[in-house]
């Protein structure tokens, strides 16, 4: 495609060379940058895109977009150089343009919110597959057309270039209907900017992500988020968060559904119908004027609400009762209250839990129903909101009978200075806890300690496969982790199997 047309959405600041020639990819980052790229010089976190302007064109780039502030004849190239006012959203509309915008061509859905996003999303693909569409799905664990996993993704919201480039394979796979997870970050940085979405999804809000790198405060996070419903033909919100509820008042113009279980809504869950299990929720919930019973299999409270936020946005597509019940019954979401089988017979929960409300969720919704002891076995990441490690060791002092601090995602930070700063807050709750940095020393021994009847709950990873340390992620997959322990602790005679015939 013409770079002329590429960048005809594009408020350019000031551009040199030929810009009538042909371009064939383009990223912003300069490995991936093949013959006849457009190299997109955005200034990151840490590193400055003029750097890697050398290795781009090395690797075979015939144009450049840098940032409006970059003395273009300083540079000093031979080939096209554009400034533009912002080059994030100039790799958005770029994007667009080469990719011929196939979110015009599908149906699109974003799911926003502090959580809850995974397990929705797909939640909602598994309903509308359920009424016979074809349906993709761009995440944070993968992207998926129907059940086929087309590549696993490191990130909520993939960049610009990444999303649109997926967006056009479904176009070309005849994909109905594409669902994405849209984070803050993705809002702040432009990675949705051109998504033509029909339908946006706020689950809920709770304190997550503020930092120097992030948001600098709760306004500016909610804010991020709010402008996916600005872009959204219609919304649907969470009506029993006293911050999203507002959003009806904010955007009165806005076609705005919305979903509770305690406050009144246009898909009104039955509070006095709810089952909570260890393995499933059941519940009641008005739907298309009647109340139609919907059996799903990740237990706990919060999972009412991610799937009734799903019911209402699968609402726009007239689906029926039945196959919302017939979607929602065995669905199983990585990560999500995952239960881990085990020859030991253990109850053993892996969830995503990383933030304050939701730790505080997944531990009162296993206890809930624990007939035995609760064991947190957790950390947190590192180069993150240092402000609620206290907060969330309060939270798992008063409701774990247990508590075992070990490393999460350390990056940067010394891994003891983070389990240090959440003790901080286990310690006023008396409650007993123990310390081990290692990970795997942790699961361990959270293991080692507990009894038929007890509930181990692990948070953090979720669907994480990996372990990351100073710039580099180490392969860590807390399922086969689990496994080996207690084969190791069965061959050693530390633990009877239940079953020897168990995988």
């Amino acid at each position: 495609m013409l770079l002329n047309k590429l960048i005809s959405k594009v408020e350019v600041i000031n551009k040199v060379g030929d810009l009538n020639l042909d371009i064939t990819n383009i990223h912003s980052d300069s490995r991936k940058i093949k013959e006849g790229g457009l190299f997109v010089a955005i200034n990151g976190f840490s590193k400055n895109g003029i750097e890697f302007i050398p290795n781009a064109i090395k690797n075979g780039a015939k144009a450049i977009i840098v940032e409006p502030n970059v003395d273009l004849n300083s540079l000093n190239l031979s080939i096209p150089i554009i400034s533009v006012k912002n080059t994030r959203k100039a790799l958005a509309q770029v994007a667009c343009e080469f990719y011929d915008n196939p979110s015009k061509k599908l149906k699109l859905i974003g799911v926003t919110g502090t959580k809850g996003k995974t397990t929705t999303t797909f939640m909602i693909k598994s309903i509308l597959e359920s009424h016979g569409l074809n349906v993709g799905l761009i995440g944070s664990i993968a992207v998926y057309i129907n059940e086929e996993k087309i590549e696993d993704t490191d990130r909520t919201t993939p960049e610009s270039i990444e999303i649109q480039k997926h967006l056009a394979n479904m176009v070309k796979n005849n994909v109905d209907v594409a669902i994405i997870e849209v984070s803050s970050q993705a809002m702040k940085l432009e990675r949705v900017t051109g998504c033509d979405f029909d339908i946006s999804l706020f689950t809920n809000l709770s304190e997550d992500h503020i930092s120097p790198k992030e948001h600098p405060n709760m306004e500016d996070y909610f804010n991020c988020k709010l402008q996916l419903l600005k872009i959204s033909k219609h919304a649907v919100i969470n009506n029993d968060d006293k911050i999203v509820r507002n959003i009806k008042n904010l955007l009165p113009d806005k076609d705005i559904k919305t979903f509770a279980i305690d406050n009144n809504a246009d898909f009104k869950v039955n509070p006095n119908s709810v089952v909570i299990t260890d393995s499933y929720i059941d519940f009641s919930v008005l739907y298309k004027g009647k109340e139609e019973r919907i059996e799903a299999s990740i237990p706990g409270r919060f999972s009412i609400y991610n799937a009734t936020g799903a019911i209402a946005v699968s609402s726009y597509f007239n689906v029926t009762a039945d196959e919302i019940r017939s979607a929602l019954k065995d669905l199983k979401v990585l990560g999500r209250s995952e239960l881990v089988p085990n020859k030991l017979g253990l109850t053993i929960l892996i969830d995503y839990a990383h933030t304050p409300s939701s730790l505080e969720s997944i531990l009162k919704a296993v206890n809930s129903y624990a007939k035995g002891k609760v064991i947190c076995a957790w950390g947190v990441g590192g180069d993150r909101d240092a402000a609620k490690r206290p907060i969330m060791g309060e939270i798992s002092g008063k409701l774990a009978d247990f508590t075992v601090l070990m490393s999460d995602q350390v990056r940067t930070e010394d891994p003891l200075k983070i389990l240090k700063e959440i003790e901080v807050g286990i310690i006023p709750t008396g409650k007993p806890y123990k310390i081990i940095v290692d990970r795997t020393e942790g699961i361990k021994y959270a293991i080692s300690i507990a009894k038929p009847g007890d509930i181990i709950v692990i948070p953090g990873l979720g669907h994480d496969l990996y372990l990351e340390k100073n710039g580099v992620k180490y392969p860590y997959d807390e399922r086969k982790v689990i496994a080996k322990l207690i084969d190791e602790m069965i061959e050693k005679g530390e633990r009877k199997p239940i079953n020897n015939d168990l995988n």
